[in-house]
């Protein structure tokens, strides 16, 4: 199947040399996987902003945050406690580290290809025990008026999703870690179904099992249980390695049309989808066995971690998906899909 994708021919529309690091002695490593929205007639980016301190010959130094600031870490890179043959993650002495802290940041745009940051906004970070790590890819749903954005919390106990809700970008409610570690990628659907709030989510397991899509329901949106899997890796194929989910998944006349992202063994990062019921998305209908978009052009194969588009946000205006994503976990970058073209790209199910 060709790549269903058109790229902005703007791409990428978001560097890191577009933003300022958020305080003295950081720089801004990359931008990443923004959760998206519309508010006050904009469209809205929530970007993860990963900063590291500026790196000196024979030394790797990276950022943790404390109670009271940041504090830096530096290790020289010949040092025999130290694995560091990974741009995102290091370990020393047996402990795991990011590379990077990231925090969310806002920014906006009239016309969804020119971005600045607004004044008056927060940036998110990091709070807390769970989240000494940073906070990373946020999707964004807009239930009844209120945001609920669902993160990734990192710390040194493990990865988990954070969560935390809004109504108007400015006050927020903070939630905790709704879901435990080892867990990720989740997105909230934008509509109770039968009364119930239901979510798609990916724990991980190295042992038992894989990395695969979830599928969770709440009556409130913020406790979570009932979890059933849905979306298993496949055996030699370009999500063969692990598959997470994108944003809120779509409602067509079909079924919810979920976007999500599959890796194989050499780490490249494609992006695929799945159908549910309409009535019960615990029931898949549908897959597609080849990508909708595969790294293709030098944005989104070289970079801070080359091969790799990625994306938790889009926006849906009739048939047209515009999806914003990250490239080579670097770079914002947009693209404009049919959802009738990626519904004709299903293979469905054989019902028994």
């Amino acid at each position: 199947m060709a790549d269903l994708a058109k790229r902005f021919s703007q791409n990428p529309i978001l560097s890191p040399k577009d933003l300022a690091s958020s305080r003295e002695g950081l720089e801004i490593a990359c931008l990443l996987n923004p959760g998206v929205f519309t508010f006050q007639n904009k469209t809205w980016l929530l970007i993860r902003v990963a900063e590291r301190p500026k790196q000196i010959n024979g030394v790797i130094s990276f950022p943790v945050l404390t109670g009271d600031g940041i504090e830096i870490i530096a290790i020289n890179e010949n040092d025999p406690d130290l694995i560091a043959d990974d741009p995102r993650v290091i370990t020393y002495k047996g402990a795991d580290y990011l590379t990077t802290l990231s925090h969310l940041r806002l920014v906006c745009s009239d016309d969804g290809i020119n971005f600045h940051q607004p004044e008056g906004y927060p940036l998110l970070q990091g709070e807390g025990p769970d989240e000494v790590f940073g906070i990373e890819d946020c999707r964004v749903a807009l239930i009844d008026g209120t945001y609920y954005l669902t993160f990734t919390a990192v710390s040194g106990d493990g990865v988990g999703v954070g969560m935390r809700t809004t109504k108007d970008w400015k006050i927020f409610e903070k939630h905790g870690m709704v879901i435990p570690p080892h867990n990720k990628d989740c997105a909230i659907f934008e509509e109770k179904i039968n009364g119930k709030f239901y979510a798609l989510h990916r724990p991980s397991s190295v042992d038992l099992g894989g990395n695969y899509i979830w599928l969770a329901e709440s009556p409130d949106g913020i406790h979570w249980g009932n979890h059933k899997c849905l979306i298993k890796t496949r055996k030699n194929s370009w999500d063969s390695k692990r598959v997470g989910a994108g944003a809120a998944p779509i409602k067509t006349e079909k079924g919810w049309l979920e976007i999500y992202h599959g890796a194989n063994n050499e780490h490249q990062y494609c992006l695929g989808a799945f159908l549910m019921d309409l009535d019960d998305p615990s029931k898949v209908l549908a897959q597609t066995e080849e990508p909708i978009m595969k790294p293709a052009v030098d944005y989104e194969l070289n970079g801070f971690f080359g091969q790799v588009v990625f994306t938790n946000g889009h926006l849906v205006n009739g048939d047209e998906l515009t999806i914003y994503y990250g490239a080579a976990d670097e770079f914002v970058c947009g693209a404009k899909f049919s959802i009738q073209e990626i519904l004709s790209n299903l293979k469905y199910k054989l019902t028994e």
